[in-house]
């Protein structure tokens, strides 16, 4: 077996956590967690490195590097605001979809192939905490499982734990 915590950065202010969104992600660190984590991942955006740098001090595991898999941001970001914003503000991914099924078809596909390398790269046993962003981690989610989890809120996330090749979603 394998796992993925998958979590979405805190609240921030551009590409960066806001003060709150680092309190936030300190208080994850010190009672969320579930380490030893085998590799922290994060999309390449600047929040998302900077809340798992926060939690990979509290997993006491700073020697670790934070790898970035690009496959898990979507290159069509303004797209998908715009789709979220025409399904209304704390739109699930079905609701996206009613609105643009291209897009939400594409990329689960594209993002579930990211986070399946995730898993791939992972020993068995192995434990990777990877940060993102919404809707896009309930896409991968989505497009690796087949199954459609709720939106995720704020340093919120999902365990995604792969049994000999079959996915499961659970909460954290």
């Amino acid at each position: 077996m394998r796992y993925v915590e998958l979590r979405r950065h805190t609240d921030n202010d551009g590409d960066r956590l806001s003060e709150q969104g680092v309190a936030d992600a300190e208080a994850i660190g010190r009672t969320g967690l579930h380490p030893p984590y085998a590799v922290f991942v994060s999309t390449g955006a600047d929040r998302a490195s900077e809340m798992l740098r926060i939690l990979r001090r509290a997993a006491g595991q700073d020697e670790l590097p934070i790898t970035t898999e690009i496959g898990l941001r979507s290159t069509i970001e303004d797209r998908w605001r715009q789709a979220a914003k025409a399904a209304g503000k704390g739109a699930s991914l079905e609701e996206i979809r009613a609105v643009d099924p291209d897009l939400v078809e594409h990329e689960s596909r594209l993002l579930g192939a990211a986070l399946q390398r995730v898993i791939e790269g992972l020993p068995d046993d192995g434990r990777a905490l990877v940060v993102g962003h919404s809707p896009t981690n309930e896409s991968a989610v989505s497009g690796l499982t087949g199954q459609t989890i709720a939106p995720l809120g704020k340093g919120d996330g999902v365990l995604v734990v792969e049994d000999g090749g079959r996915y499961g979603v659970h909460p954290l």
